[in-house]
């Protein structure tokens, strides 16, 4: 198990789904954590007070990822109230799926604000508050590399950004030993796209595992990423998608 005692991390949207499972994980590697949340603020205290009951202190924070001035706030509430920032997981994120020809501007300026340029400026925030051994994990999708249905153009536009600014960013943040890493994950069961949803079963007959992931299994390698193990891993990307795109 990765030993993040000592260690502060940041979770964006972190009240429920992939981000409550990470979130979770690193309390339990012993990271004292932030979540943001944007309305579900019951679910948020929810994984508030379960990292507070391991022993570990733990905030919610009120934020919108489109926002450029909410995903600086959330940085700097996090690295205030916690005493600093070692960790950042990008993981807020929509599900924008439709044909092209429907999306609006509004549509397009939103998605790509929520994934690109929150990754981006919360990591610009964040190496601010990063000494030595920082993590910047994002999580994009493993659609990035295989879109099997149609709809996905948005989603998919938006979150392909993640694997340039991985890139890129490790070359530039690794003279400070700052990784910078991405995390893809496949069909995971969660209230996004429950594993009992309609659209599941063609999920699973794409999988080599012929079953859909769950939260947990991105937490662990977020987790991994996060610790010492990960202190030589920085430009990768990690597909948990259980063979989808194999």
């Amino acid at each position: 198990m990765s030993d993040l005692t000592g260690k502060v991390a940041l979770v964006t949207g972190g009240s429920r789904g992939i981000g409550a499972a990470i979130a979770r994980r690193l309390a339990a590697a012993g990271a004292d954590v932030a979540v943001t949340y944007q309305s579900a603020d019951v679910k948020a205290k929810a994984v508030v007070a379960e990292i507070e009951a391991r022993g570990r202190r733990a905030i919610a924070i009120r934020a919108d990822s489109a926002d450029a001035d909410d995903v600086k706030g959330a940085v700097a509430r996090t690295a205030a109230e916690l005493g600093g920032l070692d960790v950042l997981v990008n993981n807020a994120g929509i599900f924008p799926a439709k044909p092209f020809e429907e999306f609006t501007v509004a549509e397009v300026d939103n998605a790509l604000a929520v994934h690109a340029r929150a990754a981006f400026l919360g990591a610009q925030a964040a190496v601010a508050h990063m000494t030595d051994g920082g993590r910047i994990i994002s999580i994009g999708t493993n659609l990035s590399e295989h879109a099997p249905f149609g709809g996905l153009s948005l989603y998919n536009l938006s979150k392909s950004a993640l694997n340039g600014f991985t890139k890129a960013l490790a070359r530039e943040l690794g003279p400070r030993n700052i990784t910078v890493n991405l995390v893809q994950p496949g069909s995971t069961d969660t209230d996004m796209n429950p594993a009992d949803g309609g659209h599941a079963a063609q999920q699973r007959e794409l999988s080599a595992l012929g079953r859909f992931g769950t939260a947990d299994d991105i937490a662990e390698t977020v987790a991994f990423l996060a610790g010492e193990t990960g202190r030589s891993i920085t430009g990768a990307f990690f597909t948990v998608d259980g063979g989808t795109n194999s």
